[in-house]
């Protein structure tokens, strides 16, 4: 057992896998559906969902559990201390302005990538989308192309792992075909989910990286579909976004 073992605290491990279990469409758990998605014991799940009710970042009714408010000052914290969104904030006002449409920030973590910021704007592209927000990486465009700043070796081991679901009917979800697609964006230099995720949503994306070239998190504009096809958007608003990714990776 190394050092770094012998510190790994398991029960932290487990509560918090507890809390992630939690999402849009599974927000209140019975005790044994929170078990079978955490692969934890009845006994063992209930111990964790007991202690969160307890410490205040759940709450039940006795059958049902929920997380509560409490849990926000976890993202919050994050939100909090690292400046991303700060720097990144007036660019995306920038681009949003510019092109009167979303734009966005978001980072890789595991299957998904998390959105850190929006321009302001009084247009509604999707109601499933704010800061905080994860969305699954094989099927976005931001995804695509923080996908494509990894090894082929590990893009493959991201495939194999996993099972793709058809959210459209568009979504494309063959390893194959979604190993071509993040090295198209790997070429290209940008990606677009043209209805993947949400008939009716486009997106287009490129990657924002360091000055030494480490990629650390994508930039993205989102439109109905109806605004523009996606030819236009690369003549339309790939400047935009390109001018922003430079104002921003300079401040990395």
């Amino acid at each position: 057992m190394t050092a770094s073992d012998r510190d790994f605290v398991g029960a932290l491990e487990k509560g918090l896998l507890v809390i992630e279990s939690f999402d849009r469409t599974n927000s209140r758990m019975t005790l044994s559906e929170v078990a079978r998605r955490t692969g934890l014991s009845r006994a063992a799940a209930r111990r964790y969902l007991l202690s969160l009710v307890r410490l205040g970042y759940a709450e039940s009714d006795g059958k049902l559990f929920w997380l509560a408010p409490r849990v926000l000052r976890l993202g919050y914290a994050y939100l909090a201390t690292t400046p991303l969104p700060r720097l990144a904030q007036p660019i995306l006002d920038g681009i949003g302005e510019r092109t009167q449409e979303v734009a966005s920030i978001a980072i890789l973590d595991g299957a998904s990538v998390v959105f850190l910021a929006h321009s302001a704007s009084r247009r509604i592209i999707s109601a499933n989308t704010g800061v905080g927000t994860r969305m699954p990486a094989y099927c976005t465009a931001m995804g695509r192309v923080l996908l494509a700043s990894l090894a082929d070796a590990d893009i493959r081991q991201f495939l194999h792992d996993r099972e793709f679901r058809r959210l459209t009917p568009r979504t494309k979800v063959e390893r194959d075909e979604l190993f071509q697609e993040i090295m198209k964006a790997r070429v290209d230099g940008y990606a677009i989910s043209d209805e993947e995720l949400e008939i009716g949503l486009r997106s287009i994306a490129l990657p924002v990286a360091n000055p030494r070239g480490q990629v650390m998190l994508a930039m993205s504009v989102s439109l109905q579909a109806a605004r523009m096809t996606p030819a236009q958007m690369v003549e339309q608003l790939l400047p935009a976004l390109e001018d922003g990714r430079r104002a921003l990776s300079s401040m990395l």
